[in-house]
């Protein structure tokens, strides 16, 4: 019986076929890491921008929080539901911030209101024609 004898040549390349494909494997890596890093990077400041004091039209009430029971209740609140119907919960806000446009033409209202339980969260609710449209939490 006869074997065939390795051709050298053909052990080398073969070798070296894998590294390209790790090389370029891992530069993809680095580049997705480094886009979801700078996208992470915008988000959070863009979060923690809106609660400052700073940026506050008003402030309407120095005592104003909100208890667990009261963001409890708040989150059962569908969107749409009155403007009235969220203050019947909430009272009056800490602070009115600037008014923003999230859609073409309507001009949305923003309240914040701190969380009692966790002084560095703030709670932003937002109105589109005194109609609740939905809250975010603010981390400072």
């Amino acid at each position: 019986m006869v074997y065939p004898t390795p051709n050298p040549q053909q052990a080398h390349s073969q070798r070296l076929a894998p590294k390209p494909l790790v090389a370029a494997s891992l530069a993809m890596i680095l580049a997705a890491l480094l886009i979801d890093f700078d996208r992470l990077k915008i988000f959070l400041t863009s979060a923690n921008t809106v609660s400052h004091q700073a940026n506050c039209n008003a402030i309407v009430s120095d005592e104003a929080k909100l208890s667990r029971e009261q963001l409890a209740t708040l989150l059962t609140i569908p969107e749409r539901d009155t403007k009235s119907r969220v203050r019947q919960i909430v009272s009056e806000p800490y602070c009115q911030l600037p008014t923003i446009k999230v859609r073409s033409g309507v001009n949305a209202e923003r309240e914040t209101y701190p969380l009692a339980f966790d002084p560095s969260t703030t709670l932003v609710i937002l109105y589109e024609n005194n109609e609740y449209a939905g809250y975010r939490f603010s981390f400072e």
